[in-house]
């Protein structure tokens, strides 16, 4: 029986994740649940799964859950101390990180200082400071896996081969919702940027698909994660995301990892690893698939791949001013304060008005970059 904590249970990845966890009563025990704001969904939450542990991000909202749930479970802190102090309880054995953003940072090092196995879908913390989280995850023997359908494709692909075998990944996407669209993007709506063709997802991360700026996330997220050169990841677009990500080995051979879009598959593996538990979503039927195609992705179109690519190569804390940048334009955007090709001038001029230092940041240091740049940004952003 795995002991399980949700950050951000009332997101896309957290609901999935409970569906999972509700469909293995045997083999997954909900321990703890944290969100930002939804009141109303945690507490319906609560209230089917019993959780010991119960946190909200914002006071108002943490108050008013304490009001509905008042008895049936102890109440965290709100704010960043609540979501530490559910990552690292001891009566849990698994927790999945999908919050939004750099709030995740603490929580993860909480985490992983805790010893528990983190089923990573809050990729931002490891854009941050990817190669010191793993250094930790060593330090206290702590396990790393991630949620998100490429990263745990690539996981599932190397189990069992040595990093020095491994030659070069191919990191899938499915292009996000305007990769078939001609013509200029400087003025569509955040409505039809929230449109993605494949995946139901939270709003920021279906943005970031929009802008290819996810895929740009996700390369420095699995350089981290396994100790890759950025030359050894290759983005593809890959519309109909059935190959979820590849990687080529040193005598040439590929594995992928196949399966119908669905994230309950990676949840579930991510819950019960190293073992597999039966299947929960639908069997890949390779007589329905009329085709899969590949294209190379447009970095002139999609700058913010290409951004995100060069603060990769750079590094000395440029992936954590991309990360933040890209966090408050995002949010400038969806609150139509400035357009969706603003996005990347944003992350541009912010990247450019860094000073990156000699070596690599602590993650105190981390800390301060982030705090840095979202200030920048947001005077980027203003008109």
């Amino acid at each position: 029986m795995k002991r399980l904590a949700i950050l951000g249970s009332t997101g896309s990845i957290g609901v999935n994740a409970l569906d999972v966890a509700r469909r293995m009563p045997g083999r997954v025990r909900v321990v703890g649940l944290a969100a930002r704001s939804n009141v109303a969904l945690l507490s319906s939450q609560a209230r089917r799964f019993k959780p010991r542990c119960v946190a909200m991000f914002e006071p108002e909202a943490a108050r008013a859950l304490k009001t509905r749930l008042d008895g049936t479970a102890r109440h965290l802190p709100s704010g960043v101390e609540g979501l530490v102090a559910l990552a690292s309880q001891p009566d849990c054995d698994v927790v999945l990180t999908s919050l939004v953003g750099g709030v995740g940072f603490a929580p993860l090092l909480a985490a992983i200082k805790s010893g528990k196995t983190v089923a990573l879908a809050n990729k931002e913390p490891m854009v941050m400071a990817g190669a010191q989280f793993v250094e930790e995850a060593r330090r206290w023997q702590a396990r790393l896996v991630p949620v998100d359908s490429e990263p745990s494709a690539i996981f599932q692909c190397v189990q069992g081969a040595p990093e020095k075998s491994i030659k070069r990944v191919i990191l899938t996407a499915s292009g996000g919702s305007f990769y078939k669209r001609k013509g200029s993007l400087r003025d569509v709506s955040v409505r039809e940027a929230l449109r993605h063709p494949t995946w139901k997802m939270g709003r920021k991360i279906t943005i970031d698909c929009a802008t290819l700026m996810n895929k740009g996330l996700e390369t420095i997220e699995i350089m981290n994660l396994f100790a890759l050169k950025l030359e050894q990841v290759e983005v593809v677009i890959h519309p109909q995301s059935v190959i979820h990500s590849a990687v080529e080995f040193s005598d040439g051979s590929v594995l992928a990892q196949l399966s119908p879009p669905d994230m309950r598959l990676p949840i579930q593996y991510a819950m019960t690893y190293p073992e597999r538990a039966e299947r929960l979503i639908a069997p890949l039927d390779l007589f329905s698939i009329q085709e899969l195609t590949f294209r190379r992705p447009d970095f002139r179109r999609f700058p913010c791949l290409a951004l995100a690519r060069q603060a990769a190569r750079m590094g000395r804390g440029m992936p954590c001013v991309l990360n933040a940048a890209d966090e408050v334009a995002v949010q400038a955007f969806l609150s139509e304060a400035i357009r969706f090709t603003d996005i990347a001038r944003v992350v541009e001029s912010t990247l450019k008005a860094y000073r990156p230092g000699r070596s690599e940041p602590s993650l105190a240091e981390i800390v301060e970059i982030d705090q840095w740049a979202r200030q920048k940004a947001e005077e980027f952003c203003r008109p």
